[in-house]
């Protein structure tokens, strides 16, 4: 990575917060609080995969697993800074031990049992994902839109009532 490519980014970074800012103003403090996760959990992360990678030529593949966690903890910790969304968004935090244990099984001679805790943390987490967005989405639909509740009542309705021809 060169200076262009990480101005680049920078420059990314700021223009989206900026388009998402709405007017409000801002200063150091505001972005430190809303960037922190870019600022040191995520080059963490980045960090660890740089030295498994560059410094010991493939051999410690025991540094993927911190890198995968801090990685996947720096995303989930960006995107709650940015949307305000840790309510639906911890459940990342079950699915970073799996993210970094995967690379340990995937660049480390493919050990069939951390498939296990693997799989057992990545169901867990996407169950986690899914209940509390869809809980979240059905309540803020039936709260704010009549028309969801009554639209749900008549596709029931029209379910039971709605006979299969016989063939």
């Amino acid at each position: 990575m060169n200076a262009k490519t990480i101005l680049g980014a920078v420059l990314l970074l700021l223009g989206a917060f900026l388009f998402l800012n709405q007017g409000e103003t801002f200063g150091v403090g505001t972005i430190f609080a809303l960037f922190w996760p870019s600022m040191f959990i995520i080059p963490l992360g980045l960090f660890f995969h740089w030295m498994y990678f560059s410094l010991t030529n493939r051999q410690g593949v025991g540094l993927l697993v911190p890198g995968g966690v801090f990685l996947t903890v720096g995303v989930v910790c960006q995107i709650s800074m940015l949307f305000d969304s840790w309510g639906y968004m911890w459940p990342g935090f079950i699915l970073a031990p799996a993210v970094g244990l995967f690379e340990l099984y995937w660049f480390g001679g493919r050990n069939k049992w951390l498939l296990i805790p693997i799989n057992i943390l990545t169901v867990l987490s996407l169950l986690f994902f899914a209940v509390f967005s869809i809980g979240s989405m059905l309540t803020h639909l039936s709260s704010g839109w009549p028309i969801f509740p009554i639209l749900m009542i008549l596709v029931g309705a029209f379910m039971l009532v709605w006979k299969k021809r016989e063939v």
